[in-house]
């Protein structure tokens, strides 16, 4: 990636605008030396991991393009505002090709900043003396340089349980460095398949269970946000019973009815096994993670994007969730059923908010998944009740099985983590189709109906294009575009 592994230097330019205002002169080193000068104590080495958070959250948060709401754009969850400003329309509409701007782009670079940043730690990794402490700053490196990577595998990539010819197919480069290597900072390499790629990320991920501490803070990496990233790769890769190991090895409790609401709010972190945490000094420098939804102002809610008319009504009103989702937005006399995930911290509606990149209930539902996924029925309906125990009034357990039982968790994983990302992959992993309703963006169905109602499974457009911008300056990538591009 011969235009994003550049000069070292250039990197961390970046880490003055994530860091907090008492870190910055701390940081300033990083844009006028190298590395290995500056990189000398506990202090330099968790700024340099906390420049990967920032760097994450530049492709989370993205105002018109965040991986936060983007794969629900994509889906059957939502639905375009024609009063809106008509912003990821090519998305929504799924006419994105190599050369669109916004999300294809922005995943791309943001991600390959942030392996770069893990890189120049893990390269530097040994001016530290052995200790716990630099286990620990080896440990977030190697998961963030894992996670980087599994989400730039499964945007550009297939996953491996949505298709026969999944691992043998193009997947993305794995940069990566050993302990006190530098790397190439020039190379140009080809992509590697799906297979190798989900072998190195699970790879990074068990080493970095093995020395990460068990509390690193708001924001930050630790044991149970691993284990948390473990269940859903095993999951994506069809290591089921692993799956399950590792669910079982996140101590996060759930969200209990009453804590869910602040959840969204930032007034608590309940349930949170890894969030992208803006609350520091600089937050002025981020963008606004829910606006890519909503905007609002002194007398309308101007909305992009609106619930699915079906899907909504779908939700039973004895849900608690139902109101945590949904709110009532009108625009010019039009009433919609907005997204009320991510509106903002309390006393702001403008998208200001941490983004939870993985909750509690997301690792028991892959567990929930997993289970069934190995006929282990009576302990799959177990763990699904646990959720459902915390999620309805007056709950009685369910009592499915077979067909019921799969529809049942998949139904419950679509509510549970609708609107924060997950939608478009869970389908795409299942190998199934995007299909849509036949209603319009009102809050009664009426109104424009989607203009791509159906994505059948197995479609080109389950993977974005290599970024053209990447494709020309990269040599290694001659010929290696995604089918259908």
């Amino acid at each position: 990636m011969k235009n994003k592994i550049s000069k070292i230097i250039i990197l961390f330019i970046a880490f003055g605008f994530i860091a907090c205002d008492d870190e910055l002169n701390d940081l300033q080193p990083f844009t006028e030396v190298n590395p290995e000068a500056f990189l000398t104590d506990l202090a330099s080495f968790q700024n340099g991991i906390d420049g990967i958070y920032g760097q994450m959250y530049n492709y989370y948060a993205a105002s018109a393009s965040g991986l936060q709401g983007i794969p629900d754009i994509l889906s059957d969850n939502t639905i375009q505002v024609q009063s809106g400003r008509r912003s990821n329309d090519d998305y929504h509409d799924f006419r994105y090709v190599a050369t669109t701007g916004g999300a294809i782009p922005l995943y791309w670079s943001e991600a390959y900043e942030a392996i770069n940043v893990a890189n120049i730690v893990i390269g530097q990794i040994d001016n530290l003396a052995d200790s716990d402490d630099k286990n620990n700053i080896l440990g977030q490196a190697l998961a963030a340089r894992a996670w980087a990577h599994f989400d730039l595998a499964r945007i550009y990539g297939k996953i491996p349980t949505q298709s026969a010819d999944a691992n043998s197919s193009l997947g993305i480069v794995y940069s990566k460095v050993e302990d006190g290597d530098t790397g190439d900072p020039l190379a140009t390499p080809s992509r590697e398949t799906i297979g190798q790629n989900y072998t190195e990320i699970i790879g990074d991920l068990e080493r970095a269970s093995q020395l990460i501490g068990t509390g690193n803070g708001e924001g930050r990496l630790d044991r149970n946000a691993v284990y948390g990233l473990l269940s859903k790769v095993y999951l994506y890769n069809g290591d089921y019973q692993k799956a399950i190991d590792a669910a079982n090895e996140v101590s996060t409790e759930l969200a209990t009815a009453e804590e869910l609401p602040g959840v969204y709010t930032d007034v608590n972190d309940a349930g949170i096994v890894i969030q992208l945490a803006v609350n520091t000094s600089s937050e002025s420098n981020f963008a606004n993670v829910g606006v890519l939804y909503s905007q609002s102002n002194a007398d309308n809610d101007i909305l992009e994007f609106a619930i699915d008319f079906d899907f909504f009504n779908s939700i039973d009103d004895t849900d608690v969730r139902q109101d945590i989702i949904q709110y009532v937005g009108n625009n010019t006399g039009v009433d919609y059923n907005a997204i009320k995930k991510f509106l903002g911290e309390e006393g702001q509606v403008n998208g200001r908010v941490d983004i939870k990149v993985m909750r509690a209930a997301e690792v028991l539902l892959n567990k929930a998944e997993a289970q069934y996924e190995l006929n282990q029925q009576g302990p799959a309906l177990a763990t699904l009740n646990e959720l459902r125990a915390t999620r309805y009034e007056a709950f009685t357990p369910g009592t499915e099985a077979g067909q019921a039982l799969e529809d049942a968790i998949q139904y419950e994983r679509r509510i549970e983590l609708s609107f924060e990302g997950h939608r478009f992959f869970d389908l795409k992993r299942r190998g199934e189709s995007i299909t849509r309703s036949d209603n319009g963006e009102v809050i009664d169905g009426s109104g424009t109906k989607p203009e791509a109602l159906v994505i059948p499974a197995g479609d080109f457009r389950f993977q974005f294009p290599i970024p053209q911008a990447e494709m020309n300056a990269n040599s290694g990538f001659d010929g290696q575009q995604n089918a259908g591009y």
